[in-house]
């Protein structure tokens, strides 16, 4: 077993937003993303998209997973944050695969995300979770004075 398998997710309490917001604006994490990752996290937990990651009952991350299309059940993995505090541990991966198991229970067929091409740590956790490498696109994103690649992963329930 992973050392990271035994994270569980559960939606965010109103009392733990500011927390995950000062986690993804911490000079440790904002740089690897979007620069709007810490907008919208109250909205994001008000609709229960904002999950937070724990293990042996301490948080350790967050992870934002909202419907994409309803219709033809897509969910998007907008933002996932390991407290820094916890790296090394594998539970970036444990974490999307918690995501990805939690949204197939659901009813979801696909799971989606974006990853910076420069954000090797995310690159690597959604291909150990098992995402699916699916394309690139290329300069898509003006980040840290240059055009940043955006990394397009995804996952099938049946996969």
């Amino acid at each position: 077993m992973d050392p990271g398998d035994d994270v569980q997710l559960r939606p965010a309490r109103p009392e733990e937003v500011a927390w995950v917001e000062a986690l993804v604006s911490a000079g440790a994490t904002a740089p690897s993303l979007s620069t709007g990752a810490a907008t919208g996290l109250a909205g994001a937990a008000a609709a229960g998209e904002l999950l937070v990651a724990e293990t042996a009952g301490a948080p350790v991350g967050a992870v934002v997973v909202a419907t994409v299309n309803r219709r033809s059940r897509i969910a998007g993995i907008s933002t996932l944050v390991v407290d820094p505090a916890a790296r090394g541990r594998g539970l970036g991966a444990a974490i999307l695969r918690a995501a990805a198991r939690d949204a197939f229970a659901r009813g979801v067929h696909r799971v989606q995300g974006e990853v910076y091409g420069f954000n090797g740590p995310a690159l690597r956790a959604f291909a150990a979770a098992g995402f699916v490498r699916e394309g690139v696109r290329r300069r898509a994103y003006d980040r840290h004075g240059e055009w940043q690649d955006g990394v397009c992963f995804g996952l099938l329930a049946d996969d």
